[in-house]
């Protein structure tokens, strides 16, 4: 299968390496040899149509910040053209989430839907402000559309409420969707303050520069609107999620609910048709109450009681598990119905 690459960052690097390291067993399982035909960054691209050599790839992109120094230095791009003009299968929308505008993502997945290629993306911005309207045109369009490392990134939240609960009606879910959350609220139950966790959390990586999207609750708002329209089949955006992040939680609040046994989690919830992100106190009996940076979330549904699933949310190599896991799916569909 031919991939064209749009976004070149930590996990489409990661992915590319999974590409490198797996590439015999990905063949001799489930039939597929992956194929990077083009590859697009902020500083240029790199386009072959027998398959880009990803070694070198990774390499142009560590020594010179780059894909563009491929073959030449400073190819000239348009994302756009490369989307409708080269030849392959399956799009890898990969550029950084943005939930104002969804931009760039949202044109490239457009583009790529009206041009017949499957989508694979790991931007949650535009499925968070558009996704009922996007399925519509992926259906339209007759082409896939999936989006596993949107959601609990390597750890298989999604397909579990998809597929291990098939023939059961799941009736609600609430869990932990922010990792970077979870942490500061685990560090706070240690002791620390609010901002000496937020401090603590921006020096191991897990908080941005600009934490905000984490610490305001719009990244698990992002995650439950995926949530509530893939698996409840719901038509939903950002705008009606009832969202509150973690800025006004304070150590007395923490400890008191330490002394009843519990702690204070953002709570990401689909009950009833309602959308909440809210700072909850949770039993920690619960099975969702986990610490660090790992996300966990509870199916409640109308047979088999309750389900949880626990993992961790973010990193490269776990969100690029999650892009593979969506490409075996999508060669699977082309090869039953090309039969």
């Amino acid at each position: 299968m031919r991939l064209i690459v749009i976004g070149f960052g930590v996990v489409a690097q990661s992915f590319a390496k999974l590409l490198l390291s797996r590439s015999a067993e990905l063949y001799s399982e489930h039939g597929i040899k992956p194929r990077i035909v083009a590859c697009v960054d902020k500083g240029g691209c790199a386009i072959s149509p027998a398959g880009l050599n990803l070694q070198r790839l990774l390499e142009a992109k560590k020594s010179k910040g780059t894909v563009a120094f491929y073959d030449k230095a400073g190819s000239k791009f348009d994302p756009m053209q490369i989307i409708e003009n080269v030849d392959a299968e399956v799009v890898l929308e990969a550029t950084p989430t943005n939930l104002e505008g969804g931009e760039p993502g949202m044109t490239h997945i457009i583009s790529a839907m009206r041009t017949g290629k499957n989508i694979i993306s790991v931007n949650k911005g535009p499925l968070a402000l558009a996704f009922p309207s996007l399925m519509e045109l992926a259906n339209y369009n007759g082409v896939m559309f999936r989006f596993s490392g949107t959601v609990g990134g390597g750890t298989p939240i999604l397909e579990f409420a998809k597929r291990c609960l098939k023939g059961d009606r799941i009736t609600s879910f609430r869990g932990i969707l922010n990792g970077t959350t979870n942490y500061i609220l685990s560090k706070m139950e240690e002791g620390l303050t609010y901002d000496s966790a937020l401090d603590d959390a921006k020096q191991k990586g897990y908080a941005e520069a600009i934490p905000s999207l984490d610490t305001d609750g719009y990244d698990a708002a992002a995650k439950l609107v995926i949530m509530a329209n893939w698996i409840m089949g719901m038509k939903v955006t950002m705008k009606d999620v009832d969202r509150r992040g973690i800025s006004d939680v304070k150590l007395s609040d923490v400890k008191k609910a330490k002394q009843n046994n519990s702690a204070i989690k953002l709570i990401a919830a689909c009950n009833n048709k309602r959308l909440d992100v809210k700072p909850t106190e949770v039993p920690k009996i619960d099975p969702i109450c986990v610490n660090g940076t790992l996300n966990a979330v509870s199916f409640s549904s109308e047979h088999s009681g309750q389900q949880t699933i626990i993992g961790r949310g973010a990193g490269g190599i776990e969100t690029a598990s999650a892009i593979l896991r969506d490409l075996i799916e999508i060669r699977d569909h082309v090869f039953e119905h090309s039969n």
